[in-house]
């Protein structure tokens, strides 16, 4: 008997590795207890959200006792916030962006699949750079998309913008980008990104239905050394940006996020219509209301982004000690260094053997590295110095 539908069926046999670690982290810490295990699995936000919030949300209590004070809002959410997103990412994205180009969303994740519903049709193609974040798949995949990844360049993951381009075919609907990226870190250079967009506006010449260019930036905030996130809207008509507040507040538990519409798209309008259509009908109604009144509170605040700056150092050593090789990420808070002799599962078995979860590269379709997330207490990335040396040493042979 058949209970579920194949495609769900084959989504589960590929389930993320990302949650298949994280629950293998909560069992050795039953058996062996949480300060003997090491947990890189997971990148939950871990650093508290800005002290104001405090103050916030001491301020809502009485407002949302009133009559509707947490009812439904209009799809596309509350009016209020979508006026001030619009001023944040006119300023941004260094192009006038109105009250009509925002849809807020469940998370960023909630307007890829709002998106995805918007435009595309089965057989439909969604090409990104790998490594990607683990889910792509599965956001176009229920609408029928397909993931189509084409290998960053190495060392430092910039994009293939001449395979991108010669893998674009009459069904390709989507280039879709994560800057900074999870989960290498890597920030595309404006020169990267300027290519990109030459190419979306070449491969767009003559097509009847358009190619977009969807710049997915929930990680925009946490950025290091003075490294530009460089804007995407001024670059081609036919870019989108994506963001959330889960990284930038540290509450990602909120499911607040948005959509910009470029408003030099030809008939934009439609679109933000469709995208407000589908947050809808996809069941999402209108993303959580007490965490839109939050973040419109909060949207000229800070993390400490000092601290993951610390523990992004203190984790290069770690590595540069075991004699792993890696590239330091310019943002978000991942590394993805290079599976000692190849094997990215291998080395993450052999970190088991230690006690310390780390996610395969293939996971994120590029083998051959694995997946570290620094979000986690410092004495977390110190207490696994001699482990993560124990087991390079173990996959040199």
């Amino acid at each position: 008997m058949q209970v579920i539908s194949g495609e769900i069926d084959r989504q589960m046999g590929g389930a993320s590795w990302i949650r298949k670690m994280f629950e293998k982290g909560l069992e050795l810490k039953k058996q062996f207890g949480e300060d003997k295990v090491f947990d890189f699995s997971l990148g939950n936000p871990d650093i508290p959200p800005p002290a104001k919030i405090r103050e916030v949300m001491i301020g809502l209590a009485d407002e949302v006792v009133k009559p509707f004070g947490l009812g439904y809002c209009p799809n596309a959410g509350i009016p209020a916030f979508r006026e001030a997103l619009a001023e944040k990412m006119s300023v941004q994205q260094r192009v006038p962006v109105k009250f009509g180009n925002i849809v807020v969303t469940c998370g960023a994740a909630g307007a890829l699949t709002a998106f995805f519903r918007a435009v595309l049709e089965p057989g439909d193609e969604v090409l990104c750079p790998a490594p990607y974040f683990v889910e792509y798949g599965s956001y176009c995949g229920h609408f029928g998309g397909k993931l189509k990844a084409i290998p960053a360049l190495p060392p430092d993951f910039q994009i293939d913008i001449a395979a991108m381009e010669a893998a674009v075919t009459e069904r390709t609907r989507v280039v879709l980008i994560n800057t900074p990226n999870n989960p290498t870190g890597c920030v595309y250079t404006p020169e990267t990104l300027r290519q990109l967009a030459e190419m979306v506006n070449r491969v767009n010449q003559g097509r009847e239905k358009p190619v977009y260019l969807l710049s997915d930036e929930p990680y925009r905030e946490i950025a290091y050394d003075g490294v530009e996130v460089a804007p995407v809207l001024p670059l081609t008509p036919y870019a989108m940006v994506l963001g959330s507040f889960s990284k930038s507040l540290s509450m990602p538990g909120e499911r607040i996020g948005y959509l910009v519409a470029n408003p030099a798209l030809p008939e934009v309008e439609k679109l933000v219509a469709a995208v407000t259509m589908t947050v809808r009908t996809l069941g999402f109604v209108n993303a959580p209301v007490l965490g839109q009144k939050l973040a419109i509170r909060l949207l000229d605040e800070k993390i400490d982004l000092d601290r993951y700056a610390r523990r992004r150092s203190m984790m290069a050593q770690v590595l540069s000690d075991a004699g792993i090789e890696f590239s330091m990420p310019k943002g978000a808070f991942y590394m993805f260094p290079k599976a000692p002799g190849g094997d990215d599962q291998r080395f993450v078995n052999a970190l088991l053997d230690e006690n310390v979860l780390g996610v395969p590269g293939a996971g994120f379709g590029y083998p051959g590295h694995i997946r570290l997330s620094y979000s986690v207490e410092e004495r977390v990335i110190l207490g696994s110095a001699d482990a993560f040396k124990r087991a390079a040493d173990k996959v040199r042979g």
